[in-house]
């Protein structure tokens, strides 16, 4: 039996494949955690004010117990900076209503904006307060949308992909222009305190992309981002949520140290926990999932403490087969949803279960 680990030292042995007291631990609770903040605080306000950002983060790992702390705030904030219009529900996750590409000329007319104005720099600052705050507690990271994520936000998935094909080019030199921005955000990180940057690469997704598309469109740029993220001092994670994931790409080749992943039981090609272990991508980064977020909508109590158990022994046996000691993290697939109708004690009990039923016999 392994001795007691504070969340640091048995994050730091799980990225390091070492003997843990029990598996990790973080549903992802991001927005959501704005309902613990001052008797509760709306989306637009949360989102638009670093010290709300930041102690929702902080209120979350005092209510929880998580094992990580990771700044999503969500997938509409590099788009919203470029001048795309976002539209701001009172209760829930904003999303772009109004793009700024209609056109093959409009990606030319993408500028680097201002990172110290607009919901970059709330994000930057927000990551720097919490990151500062939980230092002593937990592994922090920032989070970031990738270059086709956040040109496929500006122009809308529709027109992006069409233009993949018909006009490669213009599509190009948008992505040279928001890898820059992400260049700027990256070193904007590294001054925050955190210890890692998870990069959401969303399209490395089989159901959207092949191998050769995704090369030219995403890996050819991410590959200069992730360079330059452990340049600045910062691990490199990633988050991708899709339901047929690059992981050749993504995990052997980008080599993250966390990989943040979901999985969707109806397609007979996502990818299973067990599977992940099995296939050997836990033998290089630790794997976070993949409990369905919807669940902690949607969910019991008690049907969310079944989830979870399953997919601890799930993960424990796939792990001692596979001979790793702890490489795995008991995550959902994505955020869990930040509706003011989400159970909150559904989120509690997911570490309760991992804290009774983690422990790995070595």
């Amino acid at each position: 039996m392994t001795k007691p680990l504070t969340h640091i030292e048995r994050g730091l042995a799980a990225l390091q494949n070492e003997p843990v007291d029990r598996l990790t631990t973080y549903p992802l609770a991001m927005g959501v955690n704005r309902r613990l903040v001052n008797g509760g605080v709306t989306y637009r306000e949360w989102a638009h004010d670093p010290k709300l950002y930041a102690q929702s983060f902080i209120e979350g790992q005092k209510k929880y117990d998580f094992d990580f702390a990771i700044g999503l705030m969500d997938l509409s904030v590099m788009a919203g900076d470029l001048g795309a219009h976002v539209r701001f529900d009172q209760e829930n996750t904003p999303f772009v209503d109004k793009h700024i590409i209609h056109d093959p000329e409009d990606y030319e007319k993408l500028e680097v904006p201002d990172i110290t104005k607009g919901r970059s720099a709330v994000l930057l600052e927000g990551t720097k307060l919490f990151a500062q705050a939980l230092k002593n507690d937990v592994i922090t990271a920032g989070f970031v949308e990738g270059p086709l994520l956040a040109l496929s936000q500006s122009a809308g998935a529709e027109r992006l992909f069409l233009d993949l094909a018909l006009n490669p080019s213009a599509v190009h030199g948008a992505l040279e222009t928001l890898t820059e921005y992400d260049s700027r955000l990256v070193e904007g990180f590294a001054e925050t305190g955190a210890a890692g940057l998870c990069w959401d690469y969303l399209w490395g997704n089989y159901s959207c992309l092949g191998d050769a598309e995704y090369h030219e469109f995403e890996a050819q740029y991410a590959h200069k981002l992730n360079k330059l993220t452990r340049d600045k001092g910062l691990a490199v994670c990633i988050h991708n949520c899709a339901d047929m994931p690059h992981l050749d790409t993504q995990i052997k080749e980008y080599k993250p140290a966390i990989y943040s992943m979901a999985y969707y039981p109806f397609n007979p090609d996502s990818p299973s926990a067990s599977k992940v272990i099995a296939d050997g991508y836990a033998d290089d980064a630790l794997i976070g999932g993949n409990i369905d977020p919807q669940l902690f909508l949607s969910g019991t109590e008690a049907q969310i403490r079944k989830a979870t158990s399953e997919v601890t022994q799930e993960v424990k046996t796939a792990l001692c087969k596979r001979g790793l000691k702890s490489r795995y993290c008991i995550a959902s697939g994505c955020e869990i949803p930040p509706d003011v109708a989400t159970r909150l004690e559904n989120i509690g009990a997911v570490v309760d279960v991992v804290k009774k039923e983690g422990s790995i016999q070595y």
